[in-house]
């Protein structure tokens, strides 16, 4: 079985900046493996210790620093990583990006494709069905836990009313929540051992992507412009002297909530 665990490098949450071109810089400020995204290299670490007989891949599409990204996942556990790194990817989208990935996919083999629910910097939540769709395979998302046997894979979903399980037919894609239990930290031994593990670099023609299909080029979507967020400005107290209710209720019409 081929467990495929999707995983993104970001900028650190104090550290995240736009550039120039009003796309997010990753290559003059800090970045990471996706805090999220941990929970899915754990999951998939967590069901070949389980007993479920899997290689594990971890897969990227970013600038040259997106190694260390992989470094940090192959650290937790899996065997190998394939890095996309093109210059053209740029100012890519969500659309371009899951085409990138679902080639990428195609390419490596997978029964089992894991990814975070989101990621920390876009938070869009959207490649993973944009993913499943380009690859025509079942997609189950938001698993608070995941299990696999007998060909299917099973996860359990966390809703505000209630808790469902659905069962998919493998290959699917699954994603998986920050509910799904801590992440383990990597000793010593384990950081050395994954600097050791295989990289595997590939480039838009590896994939048969064209440049004109992704970065700013390929993009569905345009940043107009960006500005910080404004400062939190202090509250309003109310004391109840019998004509609080109403007063709550005028700043509620007045801000169109009510």
């Amino acid at each position: 079985m081929k467990i495929v665990v999707l995983v993104k490098h970001v900028p650190e949450p104090t550290a995240a900046r736009y550039g120039d071109d009003l796309t997010i810089d990753r290559t003059g400020v800090d970045c990471r493996l996706s805090e999220l995204d941990e929970y899915a290299v754990e999951q998939a670490v967590s069901l070949v210790e389980k007993g479920v007989p899997a290689s594990i891949t971890f897969l990227t599409m970013g600038p040259e620093g997106a190694v260390d990204t992989l470094r940090k996942a192959l650290a937790l556990g899996g065997d190998d990583a394939v890095h996309i790194s093109d210059e053209s990817l740029h100012g890519s989208d969500a659309l371009s990006t899951s085409l990138v990935l679902s080639r990428a996919l195609d390419r490596i083999g997978y029964d089992l494709v894991v990814t975070g629910m989101g990621s920390t910097d876009a938070e869009m939540s959207v490649v993973p069905p944009m993913v499943a769709d380009r690859l025509g395979i079942p997609q189950v998302t938001f698993a608070s836990a995941l299990s696999v046997s007998d060909g299917s894979v099973t996860i359990r979903r966390e809703g505000d009313r209630a808790v469902e399980e659905v069962v998919a037919a493998l290959p699917a894609l699954v994603s998986v929540t920050d509910q799904t239990g801590e992440v383990r930290y990597p000793s010593f031994k384990a950081i050395l051992a994954g600097k050791k593990k295989p990289i595997t670099t590939w480039t838009l023609a590896d994939l048969g992507v064209t440049a004109d299909q992704v970065g700013s080029l390929g993009a569905a979507t345009v940043v107009r412009s960006a500005a910080p967020q404004p400062p939190r400005q202090a509250g309003t107290v109310l004391v109840d002297d019998g004509e609080a209710a109403g007063q709550i209720a005028d700043f509620l019409v007045g801000r169109q909530l009510l």
